[in-house]
């Protein structure tokens, strides 16, 4: 029978495990493989995967190591905290806005209204 952990943590637990559900998502993402690859990977079903990227409480640490590792081989679970692998970087600098060039005096006064 599954327990239901919510009533048990507190709400700043919640959100590192929601937390760390979105970096690993987002590892994902940067790495540019699908969802239902990385679970194959894993050894675990897509929903599970789905679970493991909204950061649910009843998934084991097993299951979220075996899925970071098909993500990114030899990435530890704290370089995945710090964000420190390169594709995570470069996803956001792609992420980010870049202004080319600055707007001259009359494209600046063009945009206030």
């Amino acid at each position: 029978m599954k327990r239901n952990e919510h009533p048990l943590m507190t709400p700043e637990r919640l959100d590192e495990a929601r937390q760390l559900g979105e970096k690993l998502a987002r590892l994902r993402m940067a790495r540019r493989i699908r969802q239902a690859d990385a679970a194959t990977r894993a050894g675990l079903s897509r929903s599970t995967a789905v679970l493991l990227e909204k950061g649910d409480l009843g998934r084991t640490q097993a299951q979220i190591l075996r899925y970071l590792e098909a993500i990114a081989p030899g990435v530890t679970l704290l370089s995945l905290l710090k964000e420190d692998d390169p594709s995570l970087q470069a996803l956001a600098a792609r992420e980010s806005t870049q202004r080319v060039r600055t707007l001259s005096k009359s494209e600046l006064e063009r945009l206030d209204f």
